[in-house]
């Protein structure tokens, strides 16, 4: 199905202001949707909500009308006229060329596991399709074929996740330990860590490579973890079965993490936390008053960053996860906080440039579930379709379908 958008007279709005739409979450679906077909769309960032504009056309009406997405049909001289007030210099919008249906890859290990991924529910419900890998597809290369890698409650340093004191007595992870104590075997690694360190660096040369890499809950700090410690033995005995290295905090490398420095390694493996990054143990909120504010960023010059914060509101619910927020002092310079609650003085939300690739982190496990535990029911997304925790995730999703443009400096 392929269509000349320049062929139509009238064009379709799919709002996303707070007023406007009654499914924000199945509006990214249907973007994705048009983009599949080989149509390009305009999102237009910081119109009404960050809006998109795509042709008018039946087939694409009627796929808004079955997944219950808000629309509005608008004449080509109100189209030109919307387009001219976005461009003003006098408003902080930006019109921006989305191109192509971004192939999607979300690392899971295979079955699944007793808890749940934010980020593969909301692809679902939205419609986005997605394919699974996981250690053996990433060190076998096949990275290369996605445009857009997720991460989420992986742990890359090999101590399964710091669930010892709590769990170790559970089946679940009893035979998570054995699977990957197998699997490490079958790809040749002695140690779990040894192996999630090669995945580590594939994904690394991923993003340096060109890819988009999008982290949440304990795939964030942990990942930069395991890049610091390469080649330094960090584990305790109950995870890989000798010592961890004398004076481990000492050999630790900064230079090779994406996002964070000069954290403090938690080496008592009882302790439910991987390093000072964690904001979790440190905050004093209470659930009713815990939000975090995204930033504003001026959408002419920094048009990826305000693409990324698109939403219809800037006060975002906050949410806990293994590695709920980011201590402000403890992120590099260069990476860009856009998500920060400035009572707490912590990051949420950060995003940063590494080689030809992007990155973004995302604390917390579940935006529409504020303390997600093991063995808890999934979230129903029926029930929150216009979350704005959950309309962060999906900017990601689209980001990488941009017309690329160099930044301006």
């Amino acid at each position: 199905m392929l269509f000349s958008v320049s062929s139509f007279g009238s064009y379709l709005l799919i709002p996303m202001d707070a007023e406007g739409q009654k499914d924000h979450l199945k509006a990214y679906g249907v973007t994705y949707w048009t983009l599949e077909k080989q149509l390009k769309v305009k999102w237009l960032l910081n119109y009404r909500g960050g809006s998109f504009l795509l042709p008018d056309v039946p087939e694409i009406q009627r796929e808004c009308q079955i997944r219950g997405v808000s629309f509005e049909i608008i004449s080509d001289a109100k189209t030109e006229e919307i387009l001219e007030f976005i461009s003003s210099p006098s408003q902080n919008m930006e019109s921006v060329v989305l191109e192509k249906a971004p192939k999607i890859a979300v690392y899971s290990p295979k079955g699944n596991p007793p808890w749940d991924d934010a980020v593969t529910m909301v692809l679902t419900y939205a419609e986005i399709p997605y394919e699974t890998i996981y250690d053996e597809e990433v060190l076998n290369d096949t990275l290369v074929l996605y445009d857009w890698l997720h991460l989420h409650h992986e742990d890359f340093t090999g101590q399964y996740g710091k669930f010892y004191r709590t769990y170790k007595s559970a089946a679940w992870y009893i035979e998570d330990k054995k699977k990957s104590e197998a699997l490490a075997a079958k790809l040749g690694y002695n140690k779990v860590s040894e192996q999630k360190l090669a995945v580590a660096l594939k994904i690394r040369d991923y993003v340096v490579g060109g890819g988009f890499m999008f982290a949440m809950c304990s795939a964030t700090d942990s990942f930069d973890i395991a890049l610091s410690a390469e080649g330094v033995d960090i584990c305790e005995p109950m995870f890989d079965g000798d010592a961890s290295e004398p004076n481990y905090q000492s050999k630790i490398d900064y230079n090779k993490t994406f996002a964070f420095k000069d954290f403090i390694l938690e080496r008592n493996p009882n302790i439910y936390e991987f390093s000072s990054i964690d904001m979790t143990s440190k905050r004093q909120i209470p659930m009713t008053t815990d939000y975090f504010t995204l930033m504003d960023f001026s959408a002419k010059w920094d048009p990826i960053p305000t693409m990324l914060c698109q939403n219809h509101t800037a006060l975002v619910k906050g949410f806990m996860g293994q590695t709920t927020a980011f201590t402000r002092d403890q992120i590099k310079s260069n990476v860009l906080v856009m998500g920060e609650n400035k009572t707490n003085g912590e990051a949420k939300y950060i995003h940063g440039i590494k080689g030809k690739g992007f990155f973004t982190f995302y604390g917390g496990h579940d935006p529409e579930d504020y303390t997600h535990k093991v063995g808890d029911p999934k979230t129903e997304l029926e029930l929150h379709p216009t979350s704005p925790g959950y309309r962060l995730i999906l900017n990601n999703v689209l980001f990488p379908a941009a017309k690329k443009k160099k930044q301006k400096t």
